[in-house]
């Protein structure tokens, strides 16, 4: 094993499924590192599932104890070489707190920022531009309630209309406006965004999203007519969702999904906590 590497093992799984590690880097609380691997391990899971976009896009978490100071990737990295300690400290107008050669990508945090300052209730958020989420993004309509994907988090889901490229800061009332008490957001003509109580959320909600987009675009693909779902079926599958995902629910706030996917990144990419 890497020296460089941390020793780990599953101290405790909070409620939340955040795994806290042991190991901390001297000088840096438990509850910092414990984010700060989590975080790794997400932008690691984006380039193992395809999503990245070269160095753009931007996963942020919220540093434990803080209002402030955001842990953000450093731009110039690629996903796959992200490591807990490469991430870098921003505040909340992603000014950089850190000691580091790399810079941070301005039109990324105006987006982040403006969320973390005004939802103190969510520490995670991820914006991505894939292929399939942008493409739903470019529809006028949406996501189509046309699969039970789709349906499971339909309640969550809010738009955003596209203003150019995200470096006006005036533009961070209108999104927050449109975000509103929700966690998922459909950027219109750009890509989509979810964000959570933890990074465990925000991630396993954004492969929800995104698998939902990918089944509609593969659907409309097929060339045939689409089969609508009776009203009543649809608000009921909706119902069933804010159940299976609400917090003492089958599924909550991600955190089964969550230990299951840092087994996987144990087994086939465990740098991540270096």
């Amino acid at each position: 094993m890497n020296a460089r590497i941390p020793r780990f093992q599953e101290a405790r799984a909070d409620t939340l499924g955040c795994t806290v590690p042991t190991g901390s880097p001297a000088g840096m609380p438990d509850a910092e590192w414990a984010v700060r691997c989590d975080l790794a391990a997400a932008y690691r899971l984006v380039a193992l599932f395809g999503w990245t976009y070269l160095i753009g896009n931007h996963l942020s978490a919220r540093v434990p104890g803080t209002d402030d100071e955001f842990l953000l990737n450093p731009y110039g990295m690629m996903f796959e070489e992200i490591t807990a300690s490469s991430l870098v400290k921003v505040d909340q107008h992603g000014k950089l707190l850190s000691d580091t050669e790399y810079i941070v990508n301005p039109a990324g945090f105006v987006i982040h920022g403006c969320i973390h300052a005004a939802r103190p209730d969510l520490d995670c958020v991820i914006h991505l531009h894939t292929r399939d989420g942008g493409a739903v993004a470019t529809q006028d309509e949406g996501l189509l309630p046309i699969t039970q994907n789709a349906l499971l988090i339909y309640d969550q889901v809010t738009y955003h209309d596209y203003e150019g490229v995200a470096l006006d800061m005036e533009e961070r009332a209108r999104l927050l406006a449109d975000l509103g008490d929700k966690r998922i957001m459909i950027l219109r003509n750009h890509g989509t965004l979810t964000a959570g109580r933890t990074v465990a959320e925000a991630f396993v909600t954004m492969y929800r999203l995104e698998k939902a987009c990918e089944m509609q675009i593969a659907a409309q693909s097929g060339g045939g007519k689409l089969r609508a779902l009776p009203p009543a079926v649809v608000q009921g599958t909706i119902e069933t969702g804010k159940r299976i995902y609400s917090k003492g629910g089958l599924s909550p706030e991600g955190a089964r999904e969550w230990k299951a996917l840092l087994r996987k990144l144990e087994r086939d990419d465990p740098g991540y906590r270096q």
